[in-house]
Order: structure tokens, then C-alpha cells, then sequence
């Protein structure tokens, strides 16, 4: 029988409401010793060191004296990231779309069907979907790509958060306690945002994934906010954005091409799709940007980087190179081409732009 500390069912295990008795300063001394032995012990095993460093941080918790509540919550929190991250694992390798947009839009509603329609023609081109599992929007993303490619980020809320039925018995879906696990999830699964017509959570997510990307803390990402048909929603938040934040100087121009803004469904699947036709990923290294791509750049495609994007780049050139001896551990993308520069992290949203250039380049 399972017990319950090996047990993926995050609900299974039982937590005491009562506080042990305090721990003596020898008692701790004996078990801090195990654990610098097992940590020790861990050193020897493939990624071992860095579960190493997760046991030692833990038990720095007793040392710290944490209260018991920050305890439970640590523990919930990451209880949540290890079981999502064992979901996701098997499907690394797919390109995913996170689907975002109100759970309160019906089905007879214009933007049910556009969600419902995006989601099946990504779906089509080999792409999985990412939603929340609610009703809405995200009922419309499962059910036009299916239950196969589809990932449902439920979250308990006191009301809207009914579980959708073309996720419901899915083995993908995953339950949890709080949002802001449940957002890394949402944004680290996912090569591809879009963002449908929705309230308050729209609005959260969709501003968190554009400065997520205006500041470098996540890899460049297609993010397309979608309309209806003749639909104004995502017009006027533009107007806003425009308005009170562009022309107060609060963000910079280039930071409007972190997003498109269409009612049309080709162009919303052309958008993400054609961002990965040249493009692959990109890896830091010391300062150094290391873009992977499909086809390897000319030199007068080099020259053409250097005239019009010079600016992103701290010094050096912009050099086409093979694989790079830091990139030893994943041999998967050694067939891939790269670019490597100096790259000026101020620059997030000119980078986009250039990985435009870079795929118009090679079509």
C-alpha cells in the first residue's frame, strides 16, 4: 500500500493542527547531521545537489524557528509546483498555448466560439492548450482541441470555478490551492499566450505575462489578444494603455509590439505559429544571449542585424555559431543553428522585434 508521503494525490495527507513539543538544541544538532549527510549523499546522484540544497534550505525552517502556519504554506506550495511539474513533464517537448478569458461567457456568446475555434485549430497544427479549467472561455478552449491535448489549472474559489466537463476525469487536470502557483504554472508551461474578452483574472494574467517579457523574467513569447468578429474589447484596452500609460511615459514605445490585437482566427494562429518558424528557444550564458534557430543566418542577413539592431548588444558582433559547449546538456537541439551576442537586457522588446526579423528572414 502507497503511503502517504509518496502519494501524488495532494489531498490524501493530513496535517496536525497541534504544535510539537519543542525540539532541544542537541536533538536539532542529531538532525541537522542527517541531513548534512544525506545532502552529502545526494551530491553523488544526477541532479541530486540541487535536492540537496531543497533538504538543507528545509531544514534551515527549524533552525529559523518558522512559524507553523508559513510552514503550511511552504509545504502546500510546493507540494503543488512538484505535482504540476510531473504532469507537464512527459509533454516538454510540445509547444503549448495558455488560454486566458471570463468564465462567465455562454456558449451562444461570439467569443465562445472564437476561443473555441483558436484552440482547435491550434490544437490542429500539433499544439496543446492551457486553460483553468473553469467554464467560459476556458470550457470553450477544451472543448474545441479536445480532452487529448488539453490542460486544465483548476483552482478552489468560493464561486465561477466549477470544474468544465471536457476536462473534468482528464489526468491533466490539476487542482490547486493557490494562484500564485497556479500562475507560474500557467506561464512556464506555456510557449504562447492568448487572451480573450474576461474580467478582473484577465487582466491580471495578461498584464503579468507583458512584464514578465518587458523585464526578462520569462523567454519571448507570441501574446495575441483576440476579439469577436467586429469586436471592440481588446481596442479600447489598447486606447487605455495608449492613454495612460504610453503617453505618460510609463512604458516605452517597443513595448507595444509585445502583443497583436485581431478579431481575425488566421491571424491569431499565424501570429504564434509563424513566431516558431525560424525561431526555436534562447539560452543566457554569462552575458551572452544565445538564440536557437532553424536556419542558419547569411552574412548579409548578419550585416542587416547589425545595422538595424546594434542597439540591443552591449559590444561584439552579432555571430552565427553552432552548438555552444555551455548547451552540453541538451544534445536534442545540437541539429539547431545559433546566434550569439552580448545582449542588453533593457532591450526585451526590441529582441522581440528582431526575432520578427529573424523569422521574415528565413521565409
Amino acid at each position: 500500500m502507497k503511503q502517504p508521503y509518496l502519494s501524488d494525490n495532494l489531498e490524501q495527507t493530513q496535517e496536525s493542527s497541534e504544535r510539537p513539543h519543542q525540539i532541544a538544541p542537541s536533538e536539532l544538532e542529531s538532525v541537522q547531521a542527517l541531513a548534512s549527510e544525506l545532502a552529502d549523499r545526494l551530491a553523488n546522484i544526477p541532479d541530486g545537489d540541487m535536492v540537496g540544497e531543497i533538504v538543507t534550505n528545509a531544514m534551515k525552517l527549524l533552525r529559523d524557528r518558522t512559524n507553523r502556519g508559513d510552514l503550511k504554506l511552504i509545504n502546500k506550495s510546493f507540494k503543488e509546483l512538484r505535482y504540476a511539474l510531473k504532469i507537464f513533464a512527459p509533454y516538454r517537448d510540445v509547444r503549448k498555448v495558455s488560454i486566458f478569458g471570463s468564465a462567465r461567457t455562454p456558449e451562444n456568446h461570439a467569443d465562445y466560439q472564437q476561443a473555441c475555434e483558436f484552440a482547435r485549430r491550434m490544437a490542429k497544427t500539433g499544439w496543446m492548450v492551457i486553460t483553468g479549467a473553469g467554464g467560459g472561455i476556458m470550457a470553450a478552449g477544451h472543448g474545441g482541441a479536445g480532452p487529448d491535448p488539453s490542460f486544465g489549472l483548476a483552482i478552489r474559489l468560493p464561486f465561477e470555478q466549477a470544474t468544465n466537463s471536457f476536462i473534468a476525469n482528464n489526468p491533466k487536470l490539476i487542482n490547486f490551492k493557490y494562484f500564485f502557483t497556479r500562475k507560474l504554472m500557467f506561464v512556464r508551461a506555456a510557449h504562447a499566450v492568448a487572451l480573450f474578452p474576461g474580467g478582473f483574472g484577465t487582466m491580471d494574467e495578461g498584464f503579468e505575462v507583458l512584464t514578465l517579457i518587458q523585464t526578462g523574467k520569462s523567454t519571448p513569447v507570441p501574446v495575441v489578444l483576440i476579439d469577436s468578429p467586429g469586436g471592440t474589447y481588446w481596442q479600447a484596452w489598447r486606447r487605455y494603455v495608449e492613454d495612460a500609460l504610453l503617453r505618460q511615459n510609463l512604458i516605452n514605445p517597443d513595448d507595444m509590439h509585445l502583443f497583436k490585437i485581431t478579431d481575425s482566427i488566421d491571424a491569431a494562429v499565424n501570429e504564434v505559429t509563424h513566431f516558431y518558424s525560424n525561431y526555436h528557444s534562447i539560452r543566457y550564458y554569462r552575458e551572452e544571449l544565445i538564440i536557437r534557430l532553424k536556419h542558419r543566418p547569411t552574412d548579409a542577413q548578419l550585416r542587416e542585424l547589425e545595422r538595424d539592431f546594434s542597439d540591443i548588444k552591449t559590444g561584439g558582433h552579432f555571430i552565427a555559431s553552432g552548438p555552444l559547449p555551455i548547451e552540453h546538456d541538451e544534445p536534442d537541439l545540437d541539429a539547431l543553428h545559433r546566434l550569439v551576442f552580448a545582449f542588453d537586457t533593457h532591450h526585451q522588446a526590441r529582441l522581440r522585434l528582431m526575432i520578427d526579423r529573424l523569422n521574415n528572414m528565413a521565409s
